[in-house]
């Protein structure tokens, strides 16, 4: 991978360019008069109805918000006047990989993350940002993943509340970090080395290490938990480890 992995939770002084999401583009009304900045989607939850999935967010009051997949398949709801949206889909049959994006008139928003679903929401399911910490949307353990590139390691995770102490060791280097908005934290580690520990809250999660796999999209179980390579907006190669937050249903 051409750059670092950057921290989002500011923990170290990093440079933050390599971290920057892809351009807005202007929203226009009817007239095609500039209103203002198209954003992309924020996918914030998501929750299991029988057979369906359903993510909540929010995005411009209005707009129209599409999850869609690298094969065309596509999923879509419309903002209410305040920002929030539902979008309900049937649970896929093995692991998908969307991308939201968000459409006002004729402009378009692609977000720079993407949203993973694993074993058709049996495993995590949980957004991806290239070069960024991964956002566990499901019930995660202590350390929600460990995310790295050709030169970096980021561990991450959330807490109950904002403002925590997080304490995170590994390879025998002690952390601390405190939980940002919404309980998000995210730490760089030093080298750990596939099959040493990382400690996150007194609880020891054994890293498996990256995979080797070039495909666009490898899902794979590794030690406990899943492990998936995928690449970025740029094309950069990332691979994420999310441990299990309870044993696989079956």
């Amino acid at each position: 991978m051409k750059r670092a992995i950057c921290a989002v939770v500011a923990v170290t002084a990093l440079g933050l360019s390599a971290c920057m999401p892809e351009a807005e583009r202007p929203a226009r009304d009817v007239a095609g008069n500039t209103t203002g900045w198209t954003q992309p989607p924020q996918i914030l939850s998501v929750r299991l109805a029988e057979a369906s999935l359903i993510f909540s967010g929010r995005a411009e009051p209005g707009a129209r918000v599409v999850l869609r997949s690298a094969q065309g398949a596509a999923y879509a709801a419309a903002a209410d006047p305040e920002g929030r949206f539902e979008i309900r889909m049937v649970k896929p049959r093995g692991s998908l990989l969307l991308r939201p994006e968000t459409q006002v008139g004729q402009d378009a928003a692609p977000s720079p993350d993407r949203l993973l679903i694993i074993d058709g929401g049996r495993g995590p399911i949980a957004i991806l940002r290239s070069g960024g910490p991964t956002r566990r949307l499901d019930a995660a353990p202590s350390l929600g993943a460990v995310d790295s590139d050709a030169q970096s390691l980021l561990a991450s995770g959330r807490t109950a509340a904002p403002g925590a102490r997080v304490e995170v060791s590994a390879d025998d280097e002690a952390l601390q970090v405190i939980s940002g908005e919404s309980g998000v934290w995210s730490v760089l580690l030093g080298p750990v080395e596939p099959g040493a520990g990382v400690d996150v809250g007194g609880r020891a999660f054994i890293w498996p290490g990256p995979g080797v796999d070039t495909a666009p999209l490898q899902v794979e179980r590794a030690g406990q938990g899943w492990r998936v390579g995928w690449s970025g907006p740029g094309g950069a190669r990332q691979w994420t480890w999310m441990p299990d937050g309870a044993p696989p249903a079956s």
